[in-house]
């Protein structure tokens, strides 16, 4: 692929502005929608991936036009995070993945990038991305009938909460299918549009009355459905605000249950960099050097963890509208940063994005999880690894079995399970099955 190499150079224009606010539009939706389902605050999230953009800028010499925000691999465990240590435990096992990129960085650095494959090849992550798919698959179900994310009370009723989920879900496939040049790039933003618009209607029309009166969940008669959407609270929020950002505490149990799920978008990250690099028609992997986004990457991580922010990673959506706009100049994504940083002072913004209503997360969630599982099974088919044989089989079993059906490990205080258990039983088991003979 032939660029014009001044095209890539880094070069700061206030014309650029207007294009590194499209570019945040086109990873609005998929960057707010991780905070949404996890509890945390969409503002601080903003706020995260501004900085984080603009540290691995710093780290990389402004040499790739990448956009880093909400990483979608680590919502499992910062759900299950959130419920059992609350945001404060949970953001410090957040902050030791970043570390744990870091250390990749260097070992990257000292033995070249072959050390990610050797370490940390297909017949693990495949796996352990599955898991991270396939584990939150009860909660899009919950939340797409209506209910919260763990099933135990009813927030809408069913009927309505399947014609909105639905909505949202055909939205976003379609877009994702059928849609054109930068409708294409933001399926999420569009689905959520959707569900949101039919969830306006529904009340308006008083359709959710009308299934409320026929609708009794469980035993409780006495249950009254709320309107879908009330802009109440978005009223009493002040437009200027400060993100409510959230300091970390330290918990053992929480940095051995993620550290493992950074194993998935460490690979990922290499896949991304090699992306943009073809999109470009440069070598990043050189220059600057793997390990130097990577690096990045992982300081940015640790960063918004630090903040309340969840875990940032490359967004090929962003990697897309570059490719679509011919746009490479890196200085485009400091515009988008900037924009973000600033949106997330706006405190109606996160008011806004807290009265979605539930169903319609759960339609995306849906597609959305699995994606992840399919690109798992991806992971393993494009490995070109023989998945009959012993050590492979024993491998994937264990991954999977122990991850889906919640395997649990506990040695006095501290426990760990599922897909930070699994990730850590199909990294050991590598390093002790020995290789088959060819």
């Amino acid at each position: 692929m032939s660029v014009d190499a001044q095209n890539t150079e880094y070069r700061f224009r206030i014309g650029d502005s207007l294009l590194g606010a499209q570019m945040l539009f086109v990873a609005f939706g998929a960057l707010v929608l991780v905070p949404i389902l996890t509890g945390l605050d969409p503002n601080v999230a903003l706020f995260t991936a501004g900085i984080g953009t603009l540290v691995f800028q710093v780290i990389t010499k402004g040499k790739v036009p990448v956009f880093l925000a909400s990483s979608f691999a680590f919502i499992a465990p910062i759900i299950y995070g959130v419920q059992t240590w609350g945001i404060p435990g949970t953001m410090c096992g957040l902050a030791a993945a970043g570390i744990f990129y870091v250390i990749l960085s260097f070992l990257i650095r000292i033995f070249g990038s072959d050390i990610l494959h050797k370490v940390l090849p297909p017949i693990v992550t495949g796996p352990v991305i599955m898991v991270i798919g396939l584990v939150l698959a009860p909660v899009a179900v919950h939340m797409a009938m209506g209910r919260t994310g763990d099933g135990s009370a009813w927030l809408v009723p069913e009927k309505t909460a399947i014609i909105i989920a639905g909505v949202s879900l055909v939205t976003t496939a379609l877009v994702s299918l059928l849609g054109r040049g930068w409708l294409k790039l933001i399926p999420i933003l569009c689905g959520i549009i959707a569900g949101y618009t039919t969830s306006v209607v529904l009340d308006l029309t008083g359709f959710t009355a009308a299934t409320q009166a026929a609708f009794v969940p469980g035993d409780l008669q006495n249950w009254t459905a709320p309107a879908l959407i009330s802009l109440a609270p978005v009223a009493d929020r002040a437009w200027f605000a400060m993100p409510a950002f959230t300091m970390p505490e330290w918990n053992w149990e929480a940095i051995f249950f993620i550290i493992p799920v950074a194993i998935a978008p460490a690979i990922e990250h290499f896949g991304d960099v090699l992306a943009v690099g073809s999109i470009t028609g440069k070598d990043y992997v050189k220059d600057p050097g793997i390990e130097k986004t990577m690096l990045g990457d992982g300081i940015a991580t640790s960063i918004a963890s630090l903040l309340g922010g969840p875990p940032n990673t490359t967004y090929s959506e962003v990697s897309g509208a570059v490719a679509l706009t011919k746009a490479f100049n890196p200085a485009i994504m400091t515009w988008a940063a900037l924009t973000a940083i600033t949106l997330s002072f706006v405190g109606k913004v996160g008011a806004i994005l807290a009265t979605i209503p539930t169903p319609v997360m759960g339609g995306i969630m849906i597609l959305l999880f699995g994606m992840i599982t399919v690109v798992g099974i991806n992971t393993l088919v494009r490995s070109g690894k023989d998945l009959t044989t012993p050590r492979n089989l024993i491998i994937v079993a264990v991954i999977l079995v122990c991850g889906i059906g919640g395997m649990k490990f506990t040695a006095g205080a501290f426990a760990i399970e599922k897909i930070g258990l699994a990730g850590i039983l199909g990294l050991l088991l590598n390093l002790i099955l020995p290789q088959e003979k060819k």
